[in-house]
């Protein structure tokens, strides 16, 4: 998320005069310091950033906000120059390749060759119809907030200063067939900016005529409403990790038990939670006796997994589909994931009855984790007593990952 803060910082400084916080920097500073914070972040963190650098310096220069030879130029080379020195080295360094420029080979990859098609596809409208949307969460703010600042000719200008070039970025990128939230997430906080001076609109005006006053009182249940769905998908979340959680059980179940242990890891686990920073690293001079080292494996070619040899060398595995595994194993723990919700009727309190119990579990030890879930229970019990008559939401969990222990063949006696 480093690209997404300082892309923020970024645009910050392109807001209009009359909404700038920083009014003692001039014009000019801001417009350049906010094409060298895209360009150096595009350049070392994520590289559709230049389609939004592209984007807003159009915008400013047909504007006359910025000028080629006192902005763009100088603010351009020095983010570039900056950020290829950065990534290049530190990367180059720990990937020991040189030279290696980590997002210049991912916007190769993906755009030039095409190959991020092969995660599938999505129809050009997906981010205005629905990813949009489901990144605002609040339905008043594209129906209702953002449509009353553009209409209102007080707040047109900086509403529209701020919308075309978001809307420029999200509508090149989605020439991309590969369509993902996270490629364009950049653009919330200008939508909800914009969403706020129709917000503030509504609301100070809400002592004048019913029409704002019904509209305040909707604003104000939407955010809570907004709020309370947020924070249930936030707990929800940690049920969609299920391959960081099998590995984080195996290190608890099998670690300083051998002293080398070699795991692959199945493509569904790595999808699902597992990172490098997880990984337990190797012993050194002043680890433990029974400190274990841990050897990872997260080969995917259909060929070698397809031959006998390449599992004799695994005591332990992660897998999605155990039958796919060869060799004798034995499935020693499984990790359940999240499948989807279901509507609970009054009758089915007793949670122990039904597949929802193990992500009741789950969510309740994600809770507590934030210092919260001792409401979750009360605040259950309290709106299906009073608010829903007994019907409340469960969530569906299914099996995801199973790990699986290599069953050693045993050793036969020599007859005597």
């Amino acid at each position: 998320m480093f690209a997404f803060g300082l892309s923020t910082l970024a645009l910050q400084n392109v807001l209009p005069p009359n909404m700038a916080s920083s009014a003692s920097i001039s014009a000019t500073k801001r417009n350049r310091l906010s094409i060298y914070l895209l360009t150096m972040t595009g350049v070392v963190f994520r590289s559709e950033i230049a389609i939004l650098l592209a984007a807003q310096t159009l915008y400013l220069l047909l504007n006359r906000r910025v000028t080629l030879q006192n902005e763009i130029i100088p603010a351009g080379i020095g983010g570039a120059l900056v950020g290829l020195l950065l990534t290049v080295s530190v990367d180059s360094f720990f990937w020991e390749r040189f030279p290696l420029w980590p997002e210049f080979v991912g916007f190769y990859y993906n755009a030039i060759e095409g190959k991020s098609s092969e995660w599938g596809t999505s129809a050009w409208s997906f981010y205005f119809t629905n990813a949009i949307p489901r990144l605002l969460m609040n339905p008043m703010t594209w129906e209702v907030c953002i449509p009353m600042a553009i209409a209102m000719k007080a707040t047109r200008r900086a509403s529209i200063d701020i919308l075309l070039p978001l809307l420029l970025f999200i509508g090149v990128y989605s020439l991309q067939p590969h369509k993902e939230w996270r490629f364009i997430v950049y653009a919330v906080p200008g939508f909800t900016a914009v969403a706020s001076l129709g917000a503030s609109w509504i609301w100070s005006r809400r002592s004048k005529s019913m029409v704002y006053r019904l509209l305040g009182l909707a604003l104000l249940a939407s955010t809570v409403g907004s709020f309370t769905v947020s924070f249930g998908m936030l707990a929800i979340s940690q049920l969609n990790y299920p391959g960081a959680e099998a590995l984080s059980r195996l290190h608890n179940l099998a670690h300083g038990s051998q002293v080398i242990i070699n795991v692959h890891l199945d493509t569904l686990s790595c999808m699902s939670g597992i990172t490098r920073f997880q990984e337990i690293p190797p012993p050194h001079a002043h680890s433990p006796r029974n400190h274990t080292l841990w050897k990872y494996d997260k080969t995917e070619d259909p060929q070698d997994l397809l031959h006998p040899a390449f599992w004799e060398r695994f005591d332990y595995v992660l897998a999605e589909r155990p039958e796919t595994v060869i060799g004798r194993w034995e499935i020693i723990d499984t990790v359940d994931g999240f499948a989807g919700v279901s509507l609970r009727s009054p009758e089915d309190r007793d949670i122990g009855r039904f597949e929802t119990v193990s992500a009741e579990r789950g969510l309740r030890s994600a809770l507590y984790d934030y210092t919260v879930g001792w409401l979750w229970k009360d605040a259950e019990n309290l709106i299906r007593d009073h608010v829903t008559r007994g019907w409340w939401i469960g969530i569906r969990m299914e099996p995801k990952i199973r790990i699986l222990k290599k069953q050693r063949a045993p050793q036969r006696i020599a007859p005597g």
